[in-house]
């Protein structure tokens, strides 16, 4: 095959010992890795001709704790030896158009599952308290990253204030937005594959500065781990030209929602401040749309004009 990779090196290692169910699924594997990987330890049993609990046993056999772990590296396996195009042709090839959605939104079911079950709850509340204590965050993601750091962004602004979402157009601009960093701050990375150079020069920037780092990345592995003291672990990997940010933006609910119950008396405040002014200035007034009786109704003149009254 050609592959140089440690889970392949496992199986050649163990074959002449492996039992007859377990050559079956070395043979599968070696030949079928790319699309062993989106298998269940069920859904592989099947395909090969074995149960569910030889392929269980099988992981172990390799040395890994368990299936979802072996999986694991099956997916960085696959990662690195398909092009996005391939994976997007493994995984959907053969499914009909009707059942895309379902699919999909499966495969965002199970990334949270893997996420819930695997992120470190002491890392978790590090970051919550971490995010309250420092003089100024700021918060970086890159590409299709940047929607997760600019919701996080706009809650954080609203529960603490003194928060930047580093605009990420250049690598200059980043360092210009993070020259006043220092070691009361905090700043939160965002990265998932591919991984962004630009992300982690910031991060080690930060890092230098004595500032805390925190991270939402999708592996312990992640480079983006090299320099933070908090790692946040969300599963994002879809085997399609589509990243899944489902179980990352979880992630930020759970730490918007921590903070706002570590701070609920400022949030109060603020929120009411907030209404107080949305009123005053009549922010909502000339365009928003209300529910009357099941119907819409369209509150002001949409053509631009003034209200009628």
């Amino acid at each position: 095959m050609g592959i140089n990779n440690e889970l392949l090196r496992k199986i050649d290692q163990g074959y002449l010992k492996f039992s007859k169910g377990q050559k079956k699924l070395a043979d599968y594997i070696r030949k079928n890795y790319d699309k062993a990987a989106f298998l269940t330890a069920a859904k592989m049993g099947e395909v090969v001709g074995v149960s569910e609990s030889t392929v269980v046993r099988f992981a172990t056999a390799l040395g890994y704790k368990g299936y979802p772990e072996f999986q694991k590296a099956l997916e960085e396996l696959v990662r690195t030896r398909l092009n996005s195009i391939q994976r997007m042709e493994v995984t959907y090839g053969r499914i009909s158009q009707g059942e895309i959605l379902a699919s999909v939104l499966q495969s965002d079911i199970e990334k949270i599952k893997m996420t819930m079950e695997s992120i470190d709850q002491e890392a978790f509340e590090l970051a919550v308290e971490t995010i309250l204590s420092a003089r100024k965050v700021y918060v970086v993601g890159i590409r299709s990253c940047a929607p997760l750091a600019s919701f996080l962004s706009f809650y954080l602004n609203l529960l603490r204030g003194d928060v930047t979402a580093v605009h990420t157009n250049s690598a200059s601009e980043i360092f210009e937005q993070l020259i006043r960093i220092g070691e009361k701050d905090v700043i939160i990375g965002i990265s998932f594959p591919r991984y962004s150079m630009r992300t982690l020069k910031a991060l080690e920037f930060a890092s230098n500065r004595k500032a805390k780092v925190i991270t939402l990345t999708d592996s312990v592995h992640s480079p983006m781990n090299l320099y933070s003291s908090c790692n946040l672990i969300a599963r994002s990997d879809m085997a399609s030209i589509v990243d899944s940010l489902v179980a990352p933006l979880s992630v930020v609910n759970a730490l918007v929602v921590a903070l706002c119950m570590k701070k609920q008396k400022e949030v109060v405040s603020t929120l009411e401040m907030l209404e107080q002014i949305w009123d005053e200035y009549q922010v909502y007034s000339g365009d928003e749309l209300n529910m009357v009786r099941d119907s819409v109704e369209i509150t002001g003149d949409i053509s631009g004009g003034e209200e009628k009254r």
